[in-house]
């Protein structure tokens, strides 16, 4: 498998040093060529010296026959529209690191689902170390077909959790509201900014994005 990294900071250094451990191919595209130099001699991978953002440097490294995009820069603008650019430009998936939870909300309008939070990541587990919690991660869960997917109701969207149109095989898990967790049921309601996430199977993926991705003109 083929992993292209725009950034090459501690994070994409970590990350491709295992993967390359594992036998898979790896590109890195980081605009200060010193930093390419220093990591030359410590990564057995491809180099592409340019802007990650900008799609005449991301498609060099050939989308199409490429598995992940991970956009791993220092600077939280640069990696959303390097996402919106590989995924443009065909990358199957696009992971998104952002460190300003702020964003966290106009990478779910705008699609990037993949999206990444280091530090909240980190402070979680740490908190649950403290308390003497085992965590198992979320995504170990979903196995086979099952995928999760979240998106930020609109105004069309209110209503109770029964009246949401999704596809067959497809459930409401919870809801985020503001700094609030909801476990619904099928009359909880759901209100415009609040954040929904969906079980689902993965052939319904695509349709789920289209479906709320309408509201910024994709």
């Amino acid at each position: 498998m083929k992993a292209v990294f725009v950034g090459a900071g501690s994070l994409t250094v970590m990350t491709a040093r295992s993967l390359l451990k594992r036998g898979h191919e790896v590109i890195i595209v980081e605009w200060r060529k010193e930093r390419i130099d220093a990591l030359n001699e410590q990564l057995d991978c491809g180099f592409l010296h340019g802007d990650g953002s900008k799609p005449v440097v991301l498609r060099e490294t050939d989308p199409e026959k490429t598995d992940v995009l991970y956009c791993l820069t220092n600077e939280d603008q640069t990696n959303i529209i390097s996402s919106l650019v590989g995924r443009s430009l065909g990358f199957p998936r696009v992971v998104t690191k952002i460190d300003d939870p702020e964003f966290e909300h106009i990478c779910i309008e705008l699609g990037l689902e993949d999206t990444i939070i280091p530090s909240r990541t980190i402070g979680g587990h740490l908190a649950d170390m403290f308390e003497g919690r085992d965590p198992l991660e979320l995504s170990t869960m979903f196995r086979y077909e099952a995928r999760a997917f979240s998106f930020v109701a609109r105004e069309e969207d209110e209503g109770e959790v029964a009246d949401l149109r999704v596809p067959r095989s497809t459930r409401v898990i919870c809801i985020y509201r503001q700094n609030q967790f909801i476990v619904p049921n099928e009359s909880s309601a759901i209100k415009a900014g609040d954040e929904v996430v969906l079980i689902t199977q993965r052939e319904n993926l695509e349709a789920l994005q289209k479906q709320w991705m309408r509201a910024i003109g994709k």
